[in-house]
């Protein structure tokens, strides 16, 4: 009995200590238990795999006019009815989702880098650095960013930009105005980060200032930017709607869900063709919910601030 138990000791010695997930692991189990995020993650690729996919299935994605189909309602061969030159309602907002999502993303990409960027270099040099970076956000985030951005769009329509250009200014556009907000928070971060103690070990070890932003800050901030990169997204492609709405943004023929709200701009169509600016409007509404349900519980797991 004493050699088995002096075995089973010596088992329990030996024995190494089962390997805990990371934090990404954690994180992402923490996700799937969310019901409502992931709930808006299927509704968001749903919508990016229809608007990317469905039109190279639609027998009226040439957009073709016809007259003689103006205005039809719904039924078996056009599921959504026609437009006011015969074209398929449904194959015109799936081509517009993809327009909108483009934009939205594309956005988002340029306003995270630039936000990023210089919210880093003004957190870790501080000085005049600082207070050059800041005082831009500053002065941009006075200006309320719906009006700067129909501004920008009239001066567009005034220098009667081409219809195929439009759509990477106004990508440009909203940028501009996003990056200052993202700017402030990235640089607090980083004010904070430079406190830590293994910064501290780092300035000791004399590592060179490009190997601390991007190998020891930068991956601290990940969190943040996800969250706020992916809450980003439904706000850009609200912004981009409004503009089209009001023929300041991408132009038609080249369709988006707020142009094509607008086409439907009168008491006739508001009230007899509910089909032209009720599905631009839903899908509009449900993809901007469901990024921002996606958005806030992607902010529950990875803020280490939030309560769990």
């Amino acid at each position: 009995m004493s050699s088995i138990s002096g075995s089973l000791t010596e088992m329990k010695k030996t024995s190494k200590p089962a390997a805990k997930p990371s934090l990404w692991t954690q994180s992402f189990r923490l996700l799937l238990k969310n019901k409502l995020a992931m709930f808006g993650l299927i509704v968001v690729l749903f919508m990016f795999v229809a608007c990317f996919i469905g039109p190279i299935f639609s027998p009226y994605a040439d957009n073709k006019i016809n007259m003689a189909q103006m205005n039809r309602a719904p039924s078996l061969q056009h599921w959504l009815g026609t437009d006011k030159l015969g074209r398929d309602v449904l194959t015109r907002v799936l081509q517009a989702g993809r327009i909108s999502l483009t934009v939205g993303l594309a956005s988002m990409v340029l306003s995270v880098f630039l936000g990023t960027l210089l919210g880093a270099i003004a957190g870790y040099y501080r000085g005049i650095v600082d207070q050059v970076i800041m005082r831009l956000a500053d002065l941009l985030l006075t200006i309320p960013g719906l009006p700067l951005l129909f501004i920008f769009g009239a001066l567009l329509s005034e220098w009667k930009v081409p219809t195929e250009y439009r759509m990477y200014i106004v990508m440009l556009m909203l940028s501009l105005v996003n990056w200052p907000g993202l700017a402030r928070m990235i640089r607090g971060q980083m004010l904070s980060l430079r406190e830590r103690e293994f910064m501290q070990a780092a300035v000791v070890l004399g590592l060179r200032d490009r190997r601390k932003l991007l190998h020891h800050l930068l991956p601290n901030l990940t969190p943040l930017i996800i969250v706020i990169a992916t809450l980003n997204i439904g706000g850009a492609i609200l912004s981009e709607s409004v503009l089209s709405f009001f023929g300041l943004g991408v132009m038609p023929p080249t369709p988006t869900w707020g142009n094509m709200i607008d086409a439907a701009n009168n008491m006739i169509d508001f009230q007899q063709h509910p089909w032209l600016w009720i599905p631009p409007g839903i899908s509009i509404f449900a993809t901007v919910i469901a990024i921002n349900l996606f958005g806030d519980g992607l902010r529950d797991v990875l803020d280490p601030k939030t309560k769990r």
